[in-house]
């Protein structure tokens, strides 16, 4: 098997070509995707702060209302007149 003498140059061009091509095509594809996977990330994360502030509230919520149902040497109108006189927890 004989290689053509112009095979090598044309292997060479072709591979000089090839890495031109990936670094104006594909590198700037891979950091857009890894941008894309971080705003996403980010967003995922936000929405797992709010989640946990909303079960905070809900928790502190059911804490109260375990308070009032629970506590019998209290008069439950007045402890609720006593909640709805308090300001709001955020």
């Amino acid at each position: 098997m004989s290689i053509s003498p112009l095979l090598i140059p044309i292997l060479g061009i072709s591979c000089g070509l090839l890495a031109i091509l990936g670094g104006v095509f594909i590198k700037p594809w891979i950091a857009l995707q890894q941008r894309k996977l971080e705003l996403e990330a980010q967003m995922v994360a936000e929405k797992a702060a709010q989640y946990a502030a909303q079960t905070e509230r809900l928790e502190q919520r059911v804490r109260v209302l375990e308070r009032i149902v629970t506590d019998k040497g209290i008069d439950l109108s007045d402890e609720i007149e006593k909640l709805r006189d308090a300001p709001p927890l955020n």
